[in-house]
């Protein structure tokens, strides 16, 4: 459930995103459409962040370091980048055009995606989970 409520979460700011930066565009002949592509690109995000974001937040370790971790801006707008390629790949209609919109849809997409978790409540401990 914690997993559909993230990708819910994410989809709705791929969205915001694209309403607010004139470089960032998703794209679908009808609404539901739309929305369809918000979730595919949600879920590409997610792998995305899941399985290359790691290894290039380790390579790139020293950088995050010396920059006092303003470095991770920027390998948040690589992740938007190459989540921008792989759709494009697969027909999906979300394009990136370039750095700049990237970087500043990166910082909206994790606003966002963490204020609409806060209200769908994905960050909150589960009561049926014992922490000790």
């Amino acid at each position: 459930m914690r997993l559909l409520l993230r990708l819910i979460a994410t989809a709705i700011a791929v969205g915001i995103a694209a309403w607010l930066v004139p470089g960032i565009t998703v794209t679908g002949p009808t609404a539901t459409a739309t929305a369809l592509t918000l979730a595919g690109v949600a879920l590409i995000l997610g792998l995305v962040n899941a399985l290359v974001k790691p290894l290039a937040t380790v390579l790139s370790t020293c950088l995050i370091v010396a920059t006092f971790g303003l470095f991770l801006f920027v390998l948040n707008a690589l992740m938007l980048m190459l989540t921008s390629w792989i759709a494009g790949q697969l027909g999906i209609g979300f394009h990136v055009d370039g750095f700049w919109p990237a970087l500043i849809g990166s910082v909206i997409i994790s606003v966002v995606s963490w204020l609409v978790s806060g209200v769908f409540g994905v960050n909150r401990p589960d009561p049926q989970v014992r922490q000790y």
